[in-house]
């Protein structure tokens, strides 16, 4: 199965929340993995606000950083193309979203996903509307 994950559901990987066990579960049922180029940005830029907070250890902020890395290595990653950039206008001309989320599902649509997993119910929302099958996490 072609698993696309954006960053909410892939930062599941690294901190332990509701919807991390599901995650697990659909990586383990995948056979390849797809993210978008901005996943890794937006997950340390979230992972360093919790550390800025006090919610996350420095130990647990690299353990983090070192677990996406290897991750990553192994994912496909879906650039933002002038292609990618239309699809995105076209979701958020339908739908109530956040850019980045926009580019996220329209990633997944380029990237053709089998399943589309996020913890955003607008982002399921928007890629079940764009054919996408989906399951929020």
């Amino acid at each position: 199965m072609k698993l696309f994950l954006d960053s909410s559901a892939f930062a599941k990987r690294f901190v332990d929340e509701p919807g991390s066990q599901k995650v697990e579960q659909l990586c383990l049922r995948a056979n390849t993995l797809g993210l978008s180029i901005i996943c890794v940005p937006e997950i340390i830029s979230a992972l360093n606000r919790r550390l800025r907070e006090g919610r996350l250890t420095r130990q647990e902020y690299a353990h983090a950083k070192q677990g996406i890395a290897f991750d990553v290595r192994d994912a496909d990653i879906v650039n933002l193309t002038p292609d990618i950039v239309q699809l995105s206008v076209g979701v958020l001309e339908r739908n109530l979203l956040r850019a980045m989320d926009a580019i996220h599902v329209a990633c997944a649509l380029a990237w053709a996903a089998e399943l589309f997993a996020s913890a955003d119910i607008r982002q399921v929302t928007a890629a079940k509307a764009a054919g996408l099958r989906t399951e929020q996490v």
